[in-house]
C-alpha cells in the first residue's frame, strides 16, 4: 500500500513523498485521510524555520516524536475513515470515521487508542478544526472571565476567532478583538466580537483580561499597557525562536499585572482535581457543533499542491484563513 506524507523539508520548501506502508499488525487500523487542516501559526514557524532547536516537537503524541529538525514530517489536525482492521482489532472500528493527532498524510497505520471517533452530526470539515477548538477552550479555562469584565482578544486567526466565540456566549461587559488584517477583524464580528481594533488604535477601554493569540511578540507588550490594574493577559501564542521584549518598568509592578502562559497539552492545575483532558475534549466536540469553523475554510488543496498551500499562507495572509488538504477517495 503507497501512502503519500508531506514533509518540512528546508526553509520554506517541503515535499510530498511516497511511503510504503507495512503489512497491519494484529492490533493495529489503517485509515484512509479525508481532509487533514494547516495550523497556520505552528506550522509556518516549521515552514519559516523558527522552531526551537533541540526541542520534542511533541512529547505526548507518538506520531510526533521527535525534535524539530528537518526534515520533518508534521501537522496534528487530520480526518478520515477506518479502511482496515486488524485481526483482534473489535469489527466495529472498521468505516469508522476518526480524527488524529496524526502529521498530514493519505493513509496510515496506527492502533484505536490514538483516534478520536468523530460524533454523530458533526462534519469532517468542523472535525478537522478539534485541535484548534481544544486550544481555544484551553485558552479560555486559563483566563477565567469574570461576569461583567471587559476582554480583548489579540489575533484573529483560526485560534483567535474560536476563542471568541466562546467568550461571546459569557455574560462581559466588553468583548473586543484586536487585528492587523482588515478581513479577519470583519470576520471577528461573525464570531461575536462586540468591536474589533487595528494593533495601533486607541482602546475604549482598558481590560481585566487579554487573549494574546496573534503571534506577534510585539503584541504581548501592547497587551500589557491595555490592561487594569490587577489584569491578566493569557498567552496563547507560541513564538518559536522569535524573542520577545517586555517593557516590565513602567506600570507592571506597581499595577500588579499577570502573563499566564497557556498550553493544550496539559491542564492548569488548580483545574486538574475536576477536570481531565477527556471531559475538555467532550467540552471542544461539543463547542465544533455551535460554532460550526468550517464556515472559515478559505482555501482547500490537493496534498501535492502543498508548496502552493503553504506559500499562500507565508505571504498573504490576507487572502487566507483556514487551508485544509482534501484527499481523493
Amino acid at each position: 500500500m503507497i501512502a503519500h506524507l508531506l514533509q518540512f523539508v528546508a526553509e520554506r520548501q517541503v515535499s510530498v513523498i511516497e511511503q510504503t506502508l507495512p503489512p497491519l499488525q494484529a492490533h493495529q487500523v489503517r485509515v484512509q485521510t479525508t481532509l487533514s487542516a494547516i495550523s497556520a501559526g505552528t506550522e509556518l514557524l516549521v515552514f519559516r524555520n523558527q522552531f526551537p532547536r533541540n526541542m520534542a516537537v511533541d512529547a505526548n503524541i507518538d506520531a510526533l516524536a521527535g525534535a524539530f529538525a528537518y526534515p520533518l514530517a508534521y501537522g496534528y489536525a487530520l480526518v478520515g475513515r477506518v479502511v482496515e482492521v486488524g485481526t483482534a482489532v473489535e469489527r466495529s472500528w472498521h468505516g469508522r470515521r476518526v480524527f488524529a493527532f496524526h502529521p498530514h498524510a493519505s493513509s496510515f497505520i496506527t492502533t484505536t487508542d490514538a483516534l478520536l471517533p468523530i460524533p454523530h452530526g458533526i462534519s469532517d470539515a468542523d472535525a478537522v478544526c478539534l485541535p484548534n477548538m481544544e486550544t481555544a477552550v484551553n485558552l479560555v479555562q486559563d483566563g477565567a472571565p469574570l461576569l461583567g469584565e471587559s476582554v480583548a482578544v489579540f489575533g484573529q486567526g483560526v485560534v483567535g476567532l474560536l476563542t471568541t466565540a466562546l467568550l461571546s456566549r459569557f455574560p462581559l461587559g466588553h468583548l473586543v478583538t484586536v487585528e492587523g488584517l482588515p478581513i479577519r477583524r470583519a470576520t471577528s464580528y461573525q464570531a461575536g466580537a462586540h468591536n474589533s481594533l487595528s494593533l495601533d488604535a486607541v482602546p475604549p477601554t482598558r481590560f481585566d483580561l487579554i487573549f494574546e493569540c496573534s503571534g506577534s511578540p510585539s503584541a504581548l507588550n501592547t497587551a500589557l499597557g491595555w490592561l487594569r490594574h490587577s489584569g491578566r493577559v493569557v498567552v496563547g501564542s507560541w513564538y518559536g525562536d522569535k524573542m520577545v521584549t517586555l517593557n516590565l518598568g513602567e506600570s507592571f509592578h506597581r499595577e500588579r499585572l499577570r502573563i499566564i502562559s497557556s498550553q493544550v497539552s496539559t491542564l492548569a492545575p488548580e483545574l486538574s482535581g475536576r477536570w481531565d483532558k477527556a471531559r475538555r475534549m467532550s467540552v471542544a466536540w461539543e463547542a465544533l457543533r455551535w460554532v460550526k469553523p468550517s464556515r472559515w475554510i478559505t482555501h482547500r488543496y490537493p496534498l501535492a499542491d502543498a508548496q502552493t498551500a503553504y506559500h499562500l499562507l507565508d505571504t498573504a495572509p490576507h487572502d487566507a484563513l483556514q487551508v485544509v488538504f482534501e484527499y481523493p477517495d
